[in-house]
C-alpha cells in the first residue's frame, strides 16, 4: 500500500487548501447527489449515500448543503444532472492513473483529461488498461498529535479496520468498504478527530519514481485532482522521503 499511502499524505497536505477555496466542498457534493439519485435519499438504506454524507461531514460540510444535495438527487428540488465516467492511463514513468470524474458533459471532460495526461508526459488509455490493478477500500488518516498509535489501534481494530500504518506525520486506517462508516463511527464517539476519511481507489503493487518523472507525475496527480469534473485520483506511484524532500524544497 505504500504507492497509495503516499498519495493520500500528499493528498492530506493538500485538503485544507482544497477546502478553503471550496474545491472539496463541491467534490462531496457532487458524490451525495449522485449517489442519491441513483440509490434513493435514505441514508439507512443506501450505503453509498450513507458512506457520502459520512466523508462530508468529516470535512465539516454544513448538514445544509447535505439536505440540499440528497434532494438535489432525489429530484425534489432541481439540479444539474451528472454522469460517471472513469478514466484509466499511465504517468511519465509508467505509474498507473486511475481517475474518477462526475460530469454534465462527457466530451468536454474526456477532451481535458486527456490534455492534462498528454501536458505532462502521460498517456491516457483504453477502459481497463491500469483498474485491474486497484481495489476499493476505505481510508481514515487520523494525525500523530491526536492519539497514541495503540489505543487508535485498539478502537479501530475492535471496529472492524483491517490494518494501520505509519505515513509521515499521519497514522492511516485502512477498512473494507463496508466497515467504512462503522469505523468512522467508532472513532468519532471516542472523540478522535480525523484528518481525512473516504472510500478510495488502493494500488496492489507500486512504481518507484525519481527525478523529472517523479515531478511530473504528481504535478500531473496535483493537476487532475483540481479539475473541477474529477472527483478522486489513485495511483500506484512511490517517491521516496528523501526525493520527496527534494521535489518540496525546489
Amino acid at each position: 500500500m505504500s504507492g497509495h499511502s503516499k498519495w493520500s499524505t500528499i493528498k492530506h497536505k493538500k485538503a485544507a487548501k482544497d477546502a478553503k477555496r471550496g474545491k472539496l466542498f463541491s467534490k462531496l457534493i457532487k458524490e451525495i447527489t449522485v449517489a442519491a439519485k441513483l440509490g434513493g435519499g435514505d441514508i439507512n438504506a443506501n450505503p453509498r449515500l450513507r458512506t457520502a454524507v459520512t466523508t462530508a461531514k468529516a470535512s465539516s460540510v454544513p448538514n445544509d448543503n447535505i439536505d440540499r444535495a440528497i434532494k438535489k438527487g432525489t429530484g425534489e428540488i432541481e439540479g444539474v444532472q451528472y454522469e460517471e465516467i472513469q478514466y484509466e492511463g499511465y504517468g511519465p514513468g509508467g505509474a498507473a492513473v486511475l481517475v474518477q470524474a462526475m460530469t454534465d458533459n462527457r466530451n468536454r471532460t474526456v477532451s481535458e483529461i486527456r490534455h492534462l495526461f498528454s501536458r505532462f508526459g502521460g498517456n491516457m488509455g483504453d477502459s481497463g488498461c491500469v483498474a485491474w490493478m486497484f481495489q476499493k477500500r476505505g481510508v481514515i488518516t487520523v494525525e500523530k498529535k491526536v492519539i497514541d498509535e495503540d489505543k487508535l489501534m485498539e478502537i479501530a481494530l475492535e471496529a472492524g479496520a483491517d490494518d494501520i500504518s505509519e505515513q509521515d506525520d499521519v497514522f492511516e486506517v485502512a477498512t473494507a468498504p463496508d466497515r467504512f462508516d462503522a469505523v468512522k463511527e467508532a472513532l468519532d464517539g471516542a472523540g478522535v478527530v480525523t484528518a481525512t476519511a473516504a472510500v478510495s481507489m488502493v494500488p496492489s503493487n507500486v512504481v518507484d519514481l525519481t527525478g523529472s518523472s517523479a515531478e511530473k507525475t504528481l504535478k500531473l496527480l496535483d493537476e487532475l485532482e483540481d479539475h473541477d469534473d474529477v472527483q478522486d485520483v489513485a495511483s500506484n506511484m512511490d517517491i521516496s522521503a528523501e526525493e520527496m524532500e527534494r521535489l518540496s524544497a525546489e
